[in-house]
């Protein structure tokens, strides 16, 4: 699952794309300006660097059901009795 950018708060400054360690999202020139899109959408790691980078907070991730049933609370250490 690929990172969600919300066009209507994306300011089109490219920092997404510079720091993205795969470069999954390119910046494009068209005919209209520029652009943001993700181009790559299932070599996206996860990391979050996008997302959490993002000075418009433009950026959200969508994570795959795998990735959500991974997650554990972690369980308290029990003292010695």
């Amino acid at each position: 699952m690929p990172p969600v950018i919300e066009k209507t708060k994306c300011k089109k400054c490219g920092y997404c794309a510079q720091i993205c360690p795969l470069d999954v999202i390119k910046m494009t020139e068209t005919e209209l300006g520029t652009d943001i899109d993700v181009k790559y959408p299932d070599e996206c790691w996860h990391c979050r660097a996008c997302e959490k980078d993002c000075p418009e907070h433009a950026i959200s991730m969508r994570y795959p059901l795998s990735h959500m049933m991974l997650h554990m609370e972690p369980q308290q250490k029990r003292g010695k009795s």
